[in-house]
């Protein structure tokens, strides 16, 4: 999606906004964030398992290397169908991963303990994270476009329309002690 050039996801907003502001890769930033946003997790009772370390320390590793050798396509169209791909895959990818019960990655694990706890769906839960960490991506110097507001606005109903089709109630999948 990055590559798309219509905008980040908010998180990535995030990650843009600091990579700029400390010097440090795009990736790197979103490694440092993930383990920080584990901390969150302790006042709302989240469990971490494989899956959570995982994902904190490779989505931003594969963040780097991808985009070092992935370029942006030229047409507009293409840009376009990369970007709703991602926005498919990052739904998609999200309840494949949780479905498997080994722990959620930091930001999931985050939607998924607030949902709980506040007793919200999924979807208004995971909309107002994306929304409030674009407004801080943004604030501190990210990269948003039309993208990374149709983003915010729609992964959270992607992931509970997937999660529903899949016969998944995220919120309530817990990590097996």
């Amino acid at each position: 999606m990055k590559q798309a050039n219509l905008g980040l996801g908010p998180w990535d907003v995030l990650s843009d906004g600091l990579a700029g502001l400390t010097g440090m890769q795009f990736g790197t930033v979103s490694i440092i964030i993930g383990i920080l946003l584990l901390l969150l997790w302790i006042p709302i009772r989240e469990k971490p398992g494989l899956a959570t370390v995982l994902n904190a320390l490779l989505v931003g590793a594969f963040a780097n290397v991808t985009l070092a050798i992935v370029q942006s396509p030229g047409s507009a169209f293409l840009r376009s169908l990369w970007f709703v791909t991602g926005l498919i895959l990052a739904g998609l990818g999200t309840v494949l991963y949780l479905g498997s019960q080994l722990g959620a990655g930091p930001r999931d694990g985050l939607m998924l303990g607030l949902s709980r706890r506040k007793g919200w769906s999924v979807s208004r839960t995971r909309t107002g994270l994306e929304v409030l960490v674009l407004i801080l991506g943004w604030v501190l110097g990210g990269a948003v476009g039309i993208g990374t507001v149709i983003f915010a606005l729609t992964i959270g109903p992607t992931i509970q329309f997937i999660a529903s089709k899949a016969g998944q109630d995220l919120a309530r999948q817990t990590v097996p002690s």
